[in-house]
């Protein structure tokens, strides 16, 4: 407990899932914290379930030109800025032949291209030290069929946190990646996968079973914490072994 104590820190897609567990998890470990979600009524349903010291500010991060809004409510509510999670993202699955332009810009407006802007308008409120966490995916990894645009938009999120390790150093900033495997959230319902096919994908992760958004967060709250202050654009990869095979 405390290891994050009074730390100013952002998440992004803190409403459902992974988000929702790490703004939990580092309210246990002390922390102040704001999120962002894309719609006001789950984004009040997690406001009321996190209490009211939580600051939630409405913000789709597929806007690069609406980060600034959120740069700015964070130094109006927190003034300086500890940790950022950049979790918020899509999973669009489609074969080669059934991507259009549209679908292409929108999965890397929100896996990449918003992200990169909303660290860039933080930028100046970032203390010294501050620790900026990226979640990235396996799909970046493995040649999973379907997966082209979707692990290409991690794989260059996951880019930053090797490039931007070495660039923002000297600020006292250290950036890190974790790279999730499949993890038990809504996103395989909302692909339109079944029971069937869940214990398929079950079947190809060693450990036999999909991962829980806790340990997700719990890799969260060590890269934030001062605890891997000399962890420096490493990637921590959870998926169970998958990616091992």
């Amino acid at each position: 407990m405390n290891r994050l104590k009074d730390k100013r820190t952002l998440i992004t897609g803190g409403t459902s899932g992974i988000g929702l567990e790490t703004a939990r998890e580092f309210l246990r470990e002390g922390a102040r914290v704001a999120i962002t979600g894309r719609n006001p009524e789950t984004l009040e349903a997690a406001s009321k379930e996190l209490g009211s010291e939580v600051i939630a500010i409405t913000s789709d991060v597929g806007e690069a030109g609406a980060q600034k809004k959120v740069a700015e409510t964070i130094r109006q509510v927190f003034g300086t800025l500890d940790v950022l999670f950049l979790n918020a993202g899509i999973v669009d699955m489609r074969p080669l032949e059934k991507w259009d332009e549209a679908g292409f810009d929108h999965s890397f407006d929100i896996n990449f291209k918003g992200p990169f802007f909303l660290l860039q308008a933080l930028l100046p409120m970032f203390n010294n030290p501050a620790s900026i966490v990226l979640m990235t995916s396996i799909n970046s990894h493995i040649g999973m069929p379907n997966s082209s645009v979707y692990g290409a938009s991690k794989a260059a999120l996951l880019s930053l946190a090797r490039t931007l390790s070495g660039e923002m150093i000297s600020r006292g900033i250290r950036v890190n990646a974790i790279t999730g495997g499949p993890i038990a959230t809504s996103v395989y319902h909302k692909l339109g996968m079944g029971e069937a096919e869940l214990k398929t994908l079950q079947e190809r992760i060693p450990a036999r079973r999909l991962g829980t958004p806790s340990e997700i967060a719990r890799a969260a709250v060590f890269f934030a914490a001062d605890e891997s202050a000399f962890t420096v654009g490493s990637e921590l990869v959870v998926d169970g072994g998958m990616s091992n095979l």
